[in-house]
């Protein structure tokens, strides 16, 4: 807990001072603190991920980072924007800080966490973007924006991989500073991702954000739409942002085109990342084929396919089973689907028709173009992959929306105390979830409390593997664990090398002698092939022993 404290006491000027930089060229898009820190926040990202083409994000670039960043912000004085807080507002910040602070100082749980976000950041540190990694572990041609952002600091100002946290308390600075209190009821619920570099909470949080400034008719609309590109950048099932605030610049603020092309610039990144790392525009989607020799094989992206399917409907149902459903079935049995999830999937339906009867009602034009927005995103999350996770986002929205005008501060300090209340104990107290609620799958990876997390934050540690050598690629595979967030790099996930061995393929070294030339897959030979089998075997066995 002290360590993420200082960790945020140390980056807040950074990005302070970066982001004053960034608005010399976009124009302050909002006064205060956060209008420096946003700013700040998306430049070093896109900076960084250009850079991450070439070199990796090692402690180097985070040193150069940091200095300059501090160096600006003393500079220009940035550190007279906090003295215009009033002394309850600066109480009240302090308060909301020191929950957020300690719920961030748990044990991490978010099953993404291991398999997915910590391997991702690592390559990061280590290598940079590397061409074709969808090859050796699909999961990692995603290679999120926001955790080129979280690689960059990893290595000394944010080790304990804290960093939604600190985006956590920088919210709090945005919620007090602009007055928008209903925003502060969203904080509790966001404590959910302050353990993981998850890049749901950002995208939330800066989503809000964004919808606040349209709401507000902020017309600087060069930075609003590069930063919801960015948010799409992030997680492209946030689609629906930069949609809308590109129908906010024609039909509201009638901008010129100018004002948007670094927005479509940030697009154009972001497309060329997704091919450098996993050979198409947009992962996990194999159209657009610009038959890069590095994409993975069509069999794998068969198989993540069918898989996504089946995530669907929370793997209740075999996907021979889904093929074989009617219309009327498909519908049925994602909303009547056993635990938890079937009650968000028809929360969200039931949210989103709501919400089309009160943009209706309401003949507001702004908020006509958010439900234009919303539904276009949720059409497309429902044709393609109708995961909870895909649209959690759309109840903040509507939420929002519909309530800006009703929370006052004493109501909203209310309910953030009182869901506040209701998350401490949950965590501190897991088991109650395991037993009152077990389809709440997360719950039963929750650690508890522990002394030490006052000062350090709580993480998991298990760096035994076993090396393997299948042709020319050296690979080392967490013993006895499914992830592979603390093994040496290169490392295959089990269950990627069984799919592989299964289609009779296997990644490959572009140059055996340098792994951050990237890899591709070959067909095994016979003798590989026998090899392959005896990886499994091992990997296997090793369940079996004590």
């Amino acid at each position: 807990m002290l360590l993420i404290f200082l960790s945020t006491i140390l980056l807040i000027p950074v990005f302070m001072g970066l982001g004053n930089i960034v608005n010399r060229f976009s124009g302050e898009p909002f006064q205060g603190i956060s209008g420096h820190i946003f700013p700040g926040i998306l430049g070093i990202s896109i900076f960084w991920a250009v850079l991450s083409f070439f070199i990796s994000l090692n402690i180097y670039v985070e040193i150069l980072t940091v200095i300059y960043g501090l160096f600006c912000f003393f500079r220009n004085k940035l550190y007279l924007t906090f003295f215009l807080l009033s002394k309850k507002e600066t109480l009240l910040i302090c308060f909301i800080t020191s929950i957020i602070l300690f719920c961030g100082s748990f044990y991490p749980y978010i099953l993404d966490h291991f398999g997915y976000y910590v391997p991702t950041v690592k390559w990061l540190t280590e290598f940079g973007l590397v061409k074709g990694i969808a090859n050796l572990d699909l999961t990692l041609g995603q290679m999120s924006v926001w955790h080129i952002f979280q690689a960059g600091f990893y290595n000394f100002s944010d080790p304990y991989l804290r960093m939604n946290t600190i985006l956590l308390v920088i919210y709090t600075l945005y919620i007090v500073e602009y007055k928008s209190w209903s925003q502060l009821c969203f904080v509790p619920v966001l404590l959910l991702f302050s353990q993981s570099p998850s890049p749901d909470l950002p995208v939330i949080i800066f989503s809000l954000i964004i919808l606040n400034e349209i709401l507000k008719n902020n017309r600087n609309i060069g930075f609003l739409f590069t930063f919801s590109v960015f948010v799409f950048a992030i997680k492209p099932t946030m689609i629906w942002l930069p949609l809308l605030s590109f129908l906010y610049s024609v039909f509201i603020d009638k901008s010129r085109f100018t004002a948007l092309i670094p927005g479509f610039l940030l697009v154009l990144l972001f497309f060329m990342k997704n091919i450098w790392t996993f050979g198409y525009p947009v992962f996990p989607i194999a159209i657009v084929d610009l038959n890069a020799s590095w994409k993975p094989s069509p069999e794998i992206l068969k198989n993540s396919s069918q898989f996504a399917i089946q995530k669907t409907y929370d793997m209740q149902y075999s996907y021979q089973e889904i093929r074989e459903f009617s219309l009327f079935d498909y519908i049925k049995n994602w909303l009547f689907l056993e635990g938890i999830k079937s009650k968000i999937n028809i929360l969200f339906i039931m949210s989103l028709i709501g919400f089309v009867i009160f943009s209706y009602i309401k003949r507001n034009r702004i908020v006509n173009l958010i439900c234009i927005s919303i539904v276009v995103k949720s059409i497309l999350i429902l044709l393609f992959s109708a995961q909870y996770r895909f649209f959690i986002d759309v109840f903040f929205v509507i939420f929002f929306v519909v309530s800006a005008d009703y929370f006052t501060r004493k109501k909203s300090i209310a309910v953030f105390s009182l869901l506040s209340i209701i998350f401490i104990a949950c965590i501190m107290l897991p088991d109650f979830l395991r037993i009152y609620l077990p389809s709440f799958r997360p719950g039963n990876f929750m650690g508890k409390f522990e002394l030490n997390q006052l000062y350090r934050p709580s993480v998991y540690q298990y760096k035994t593997y076993t090396p393997y050598q299948l042709g020319n690629l050296k690979f080392n595979v967490s013993k006895k664990y499914p992830y592979n967030f603390d093994t040496e790099l290169p490392a295959i996930s089990e269950s990627y090398i069984f799919d592989d061995i299964k289609a009779g393929i296997f990644p490959q070294l572009i140059d055996p002698q340098k792994v951050e030339k990237g890899f591709i897959w070959k067909k095994l030979d016979p003798e590989e092939e026998k090899a392959g089998h005896h990886i499994i075997n091992s990997i296997k066995d090793s369940y079996k022993q004590n």
